[in-house]
């Protein structure tokens, strides 16, 4: 029998409100258009099933906070992933050890705790895949992941492995592998992969059957005579087929939920004027989530 998904939103589809993280703002921090209990109340309205949020979105990390959150996703009945790096150079708000990161999921209600490896890779990109600055990297987070094993079975969160902008699918299933423990599994992010010159659905297709969740993404690829860049879109405008990954996804992965993801950035707009594109860009993917992938049905 085929299982019914539900969806739920990582927070940085809406970046530019100061939520998720400032991975495209360059640390020029934004102020809160929308703070975390605005986006549960709007998460309701909007008829999704979760969030997946990160410390940016916290605020603050102290007991009290954390329990205010907690309470909040349970009075809406929504599910909360937490998103944790582990030294992005992008935006310290979201790092934490894997130890942290475990007992702020715990804390939240979370039953996820994602983490990203933000590994340094060395030039050239291109083919770099193991190479052993890189294995000496992983193997120690191996160490860190390993350490931690005892805490994630006395809460029973399980921690996900994301293939991030700087890991390709391979390597995250070798530290998966080494690890061979049952809440160790993967986040499949379903465009990071371009990031390492690696073929998105090649990727989705790997980690898909250890992925505990994902980010869910659409990107549309444009050409010039500088080369190529990818933009962050809304689910069915891009060149990711969406359908395809969604139903690897769904028949494969140890999972029942989709966690969309939008990586929308400015162009050439205005704050106010790009605000409003990636909000409507967000409502755009929760339609096109229930009407063309059925999502929920």
């Amino acid at each position: 029998m085929s299982k019914t998904m539900k969806l739920g939103l990582h927070t940085y589809t809406l970046h530019l409100w100061g939520l998720g993280e400032n991975y495209a703002n360059f640390n020029e921090y934004r102020p809160k258009a929308m703070t975390l209990m605005q986006l549960i109340d709007n998460a309701v309205k909007w008829g999704l099933d979760g969030l997946h949020i990160t410390g940016c979105d916290l605020e603050t990390k102290d007991e009290q906070r954390l329990k205010e959150v907690r309470d909040a996703f349970k009075q809406h009945n929504l599910y909360v992933e937490y998103n944790f790096s582990l030294d992005s150079p992008f935006d310290s708000r979201i790092n934490d050890s894997i130890e942290v990161g475990i007992k702020i999921a715990e804390a939240l209600g979370a039953d996820i705790a994602k983490v990203s490896l933000d590994v340094r890779r060395p030039r050239p990109l291109y083919g770099s895949c193991f190479h052993p600055q890189v294995m000496k990297q992983l193997v120690d987070i191996y160490e860190e992941i390993k350490a931690a094993l005892p805490l994630l079975e006395k809460t029973g969160i399980k921690l996900a492995i994301e293939n991030h902008t700087d890991t390709f699918a391979d390597e995250v299933i070798w530290l998966i592998k080494q690890i061979n423990h049952p809440l160790v599994g993967a986040c499949v992010d379903t465009v990071n992969s371009m990031c390492v010159l690696e073929d998105p659905m090649s990727a989705v297709e790997k980690l898909a059957p250890y992925a505990f969740v994902n980010h869910f993404c659409d990107h549309k690829l444009d050409r010039d005579e500088f080369g190529i860049r990818f933009h962050g879109v809304a689910l069915g405008d891009g060149d990711i087929d969406c359908i395809k990954v969604y139903n690897t996804i769904k028949e494969v992965s140890p999972t029942d939920r989709i966690t969309f993801e939008i990586e929308w950035d400015m162009e050439g707009d205005s704050l106010e004027v790009a605000q409003q594109k990636q909000l409507e860009a967000c409502l755009k993917s929760i339609k096109y989530a229930r009407e063309v992938l059925g999502i929920g049905k």
